[in-house]
């Protein structure tokens, strides 16, 4: 096992049914495989453990995302890999979550880039369905906005890559970066 001195947050942001928790898995194995210590965080999972009261209001997304925030920094500082899968759909929440992480690690925003077609088409939930049809609220990309990133450190498409091609660009970007050993 690999033990960092301290770890790194990498946060996935994209509209729901991008492939964001898909990619970041991939990440995570591939990181695991080569035996670094990573721990990720997937909005479905954090929403059902640690903040079941979350809501889907602007703010209820804030205080959700700032928390996980707050999870990711204590994790990376501790020698963690994070890996976050978030829609987190504003920019000034991002750059909120980006200001807590940075006081102590390393940020790296990861826009997994997938149109609103593709991932209505996709539905993996059948959440698009649901919100089309009025049943469901605050639903980003139908009735309220994602803010695409303006400057993310990587960008992976999701529409027109393989998920094993998006998982190699992220982890040639922390390679790059001398955040991980190049294999």
């Amino acid at each position: 096992m690999k033990c960092l001195d301290k770890g790194f947050v990498v946060w996935f942001t994209g509209l729901p049914g991008s492939g964001k928790t898909t990619i970041a898995k991939g990440v995570m194995e591939e990181l695991r495989k080569r035996g670094y210590r990573v721990e990720l965080l997937d909005g479905d999972w954090v929403r059902k453990t640690i903040n079941p009261d979350a809501g889907f209001t602007r703010e209820e997304r804030n205080r959700h995302l700032y928390r996980v925030a707050w999870i990711a920094r204590l994790l990376a500082r501790n020698g963690v890999i994070v890996l976050c899968s978030f829609v987190s759909p504003y920019r000034d929440t991002r750059a909120k979550i980006r200001e807590i992480v940075e006081e102590e690690v390393p940020f790296i925003e990861a826009f997994v880039k997938c149109s609103l077609e593709e991932v209505i088409r996709r539905d993996p939930k059948g959440l698009y369905k649901r919100a089309l049809r009025g049943e469901i609220k605050h639903m980003t990309g139908i009735d309220d906005p994602y803010e695409e990133p303006l400057n993310p450190e990587i960008t992976v498409d999701s529409e027109h890559n393989s998920i094993e091609e998006n998982v190699k660009t992220v982890i040639k970007y922390l390679e790059d970066k001398g955040l991980i050993e190049k294999e």
